[in-house]
């Protein structure tokens, strides 16, 4: 006999991939770091503002201190997949959540293939990657939201299984 059939909704996939670039002051660097980004992404990015003041930062509430992008599909697998290369398809444990998510950074955003321009310099940046599967809708939806039940949630043990076979990852242990 063959194998058994696996439940399709029980698969796990990206629901978004999130890119933080956060320079920590306003004025050029911010616009700077949206170059890159949107090099990266080929999308607009968005900009993080302060929310309080911190006199020893030298940042103003409502102050431009970082830009950041959404994406999804395709091309969130396409750009971790760029990402983990340099990281060379590593990722501590810590760096999972409970809830099935995962982030790490770049310290050099050449690394990922983007030509250097020294007019630009160079930014390290924030991967933050969302883990769902089909049918979370429900949650977020406007009309009849109902709970994703305990058992359709992604758990951190899932993600990790899911790293290590999607990308032949390895998961080091601090």
């Amino acid at each position: 006999m063959s194998e058994p059939k696996q439940n399709p909704m029980l698969n796990v996939k990206i629901n978004k991939l999130c890119i933080n670039c956060c320079v920590g002051e306003s004025g050029e660097k911010v616009n700077r770091a949206i170059k890159v980004l949107q090099e990266l992404t080929g999308q607009v990015p968005s900009v993080g503002k302060a929310k309080i003041t911190i006199r020893g930062f030298g940042i103003r509430r409502n102050e431009k201190i970082s830009a950041f992008v959404t994406v999804r599909g395709q091309k969130a697998e396409e750009l971790l997949h760029t990402a983990l290369k340099v990281k060379e398809y590593e990722i501590k444990s810590s760096s999972f959540t409970p809830e099935g998510n995962f982030g790490f950074g770049i310290k050099e955003h050449i690394d990922l293939g983007i030509k250097y321009d020294p007019s630009i310099g160079i930014f390290g940046m924030d991967f933050y990657v969302v883990l769902d599967r089909p049918g979370t809708r429900v949650a977020k939806r406007k009309i009849k939201k109902a709970k994703v039940g305990k058992q359709h949630r992604v758990t951190k043990e899932e993600a990790m299984k899911w790293f290590t076979e999607k990308f032949d990852g390895v998961i080091i242990n601090k």
